[in-house]
């Protein structure tokens, strides 16, 4: 428990001495955030962002930071932090199969995060996840996994077959499938041509923010055709995609991908005082080893 913790856990602090204090501990303390109107205090944890491409972190940023407002209060929400090195990097790695590099980038990021105070680490690019189990034991902090909050969404909707869409690195990969199969759901991939269309669009179109009626037809074509091979919703499992899709212009119930994983991060960062970041991250999909839970 650091300084910050035992101060405003205490709460018994003369205004001197918590002013005091308050500049030497806010730069590695837990965010206070006093919701006056209530009467409450609420500790909440430091985010970090481990960003991709800039349209898919930004949705991440922008949901926590709107939809914070609604557990804490007008115009609040956790403290949050992102790293993003330049995309061009991954996507290096990514064209020529070398996800320890991409492992390694994303390393860096948790690195850099965990300097500056972070209490845990997200990163808004399913694709990626295929490296995080390679570095998991390195990294300086617990990761949330973006596919559980998505299949754990898809269980509490009684879904039972999914199509999944995404990168095409994403639908080859296992990031997804293992996770749907462990919990008794089967999934449906795109085809190949599909895939390879779909990959265009994203690494071509979404991440350089250009949205048109095509991709959003072609998209509803591919997802048309997995609610006829009996799927009965679709993981967006690209953060870009939200931005084009949802379930108003799907031909099946979206999973968004982006979105769900703003929330858990919101609510793993949302706590009671008598919870710290070193404790148990059990049912928040996290990832955790031994070796990340000692001070590096």
């Amino acid at each position: 428990m650091n300084a910050a913790s035992i101060l405003f856990k205490r709460r018994r602090v003369s205004v001197a001495t918590y002013v005091g204090c308050a500049l030497r501990i806010w730069a590695c303390s837990p965010l206070m955030i006093i919701w006056p109107s209530l009467g409450v205090t609420v500790m909440t944890l430091h985010i970090g962002i481990v960003g991709g491409s800039a349209e898919g972190a930004a949705l991440c940023y922008r949901t926590i930071c709107v939809e914070g407002a609604v557990l804490l209060g007008p115009h609040a929400h956790p403290e949050i932090s992102m790293h993003t090195p330049s995309l061009a990097q991954y996507v290096r790695c990514l064209e020529c199969g070398d996800w320890q590099g991409v492992g390694e980038l994303m390393l860096a990021s948790a690195d850099k995060l965990a300097k500056i105070g972070a209490d845990f680490l997200i990163c808004p690019d399913n694709t990626f996840h295929q490296a995080l189990p390679a570095i998991a034991s390195r990294s300086p902090l617990p990761w949330l996994h973006i596919a559980e909050p998505v299949v754990a969404e898809a269980v509490a909707r009684r879904f039972r077959r999914l199509g999944l869409i995404g990168t095409r690195w994403l639908v080859e990969s296992e990031v997804y499938p293992e996770r749907l199969k462990a919990r008794g759901l089967e999934y449906v991939r795109p085809n190949t041509a599909e895939c390879d269309e779909i990959n265009r669009i994203i690494m071509e179109e979404l991440v350089y923010s250009v949205f048109n009626s095509e991709a959003i037809a072609y998209h509803q074509q591919v997802i048309g055709r997995m609610k006829d091979a009996g799927c009965d919703g679709v993981v967006l499992g690209c953060t870009e995609t939200p931005l084009i899709m949802n379930d108003s212009n799907s031909p099946l119930p979206t999973l968004d991908s982006t979105r769900l994983l703003a929330r858990a991060a919101l609510h793993r960062a949302v706590q009671d005082d008598s919870r710290r970041a070193g404790e148990s991250l059990e049912g928040t999909g996290a990832i955790r080893t031994e070796e990340t839970q000692g001070v590096r």
